[in-house]
């Protein structure tokens, strides 16, 4: 009777799974075959999206290689057909609460990202970028399901999005989350670009009139703030190809130049020119690249 009970209320993938299952309920059994490979993807994911056919592949494999986190993967990427639904349901299991269920904040999540193109090629943007300077990510499911840099990334670019479009309220609430979830505070304001690391990423804190360029890497621990003098347009301006090592503070209207690097712990009050390293507190020129 418990077991009857605990399979009519267990969840099951193949509710939303356009293909066969990779292990239903993780029951596994000696005749068990796999399904074949193709079958993970549709027709139009075949013809349409190479970065989200790679995630597909990886997750399945992952699930071949580790049974036990095949219900995780089929759920999580696998059920999905496309990179925009993935996303947006894993966010919403980040983000939700007693008082935001995860079905609306799915539903709003995927809404917005699908009436929007350039948050589409902004997300890739972001994988590619930390699969290819972090190289602690093996892969980009890894990156996808469990960096929370990246996933605060687009939980702000969404944020973001409702802020311009005058949603603040919403858009104010999933900074809210963002930060309890991830310990990262992006004022919705803030103009972020593509390409972006958030390497660990906790502590990040940037403010509502900051703007960060394409390419741009931030460790843990960094603040692009204000002074604490001054109102209006009071945040840092950040350019493309720029690297700010952990713990490092960016304070007022200041703008570091493209490829600019932030050494660890460096408190920069002025201008740093384009290519220039920047170190100490407060900070100082000791060389470019």
């Amino acid at each position: 009777m418990a077991e009857c009970i605990s399979r009519l209320c267990r969840f099951s993938p193949s509710d939303l799974n356009p293909c066969n299952p990779i292990y239903q309920h993780s029951l596994l059994t000696d005749n068990y075959k796999l399904p074949d490979y193709p079958c993970i993807f549709t027709p139009q994911e075949k013809n349409e999206d190479q970065i989200w056919l790679k995630i597909k592949q990886e997750a399945y494999f992952s699930s071949t290689n580790e049974p036990i986190m095949s219900d995780f993967y089929n759920t999580s990427i696998l059920s999905h057909n496309s990179l925009e639904s993935a996303l947006a349901n894993h966010l919403s299991i980040k983000l939700y609460n007693a008082n935001l269920s995860k079905d609306v904040l799915y539903s709003v999540f995927l809404k917005a990202l699908i009436e929007s193109v350039e948050i589409q090629s902004a997300v890739r943007d972001d994988l590619r970028a930390v699969k290819d300077r972090d190289p602690a990510c093996l892969t980009y499911t890894n990156c996808l399901l469990n960096f929370k840099g990246f996933l605060a990334c687009q939980a702000h670019r969404l944020a973001h999005k409702f802020w311009i479009q005058g949603r603040t309220v919403l858009a104010l609430l999933v900074q809210s989350r963002v930060s309890e979830a991830f310990a990262v505070d992006i004022h919705p304001g803030a103009k972020i670009g593509r390409g972006i690391v958030f390497d660990h990423a906790t502590g990040i804190v940037i403010g509502e009139t900051a703007v960060v360029g394409d390419g741009v890497t931030i460790l843990h621990n960094v603040t692009l703030g204000g002074t604490g003098k001054g109102d209006g347009d009071r945040h840092p301006k950040i350019g493309d190809g720029v690297v700010i090592g952990a713990w490092a503070k960016v304070l007022g209207n200041v703008r570091l130049g493209e490829r600019s690097v932030i050494g660890a712990g460096a408190v920069v009050l002025k201008e740093v020119p384009m290519g220039a390293t920047a170190v100490g507190n407060p900070a100082r020129l000791v060389g470019s690249r």
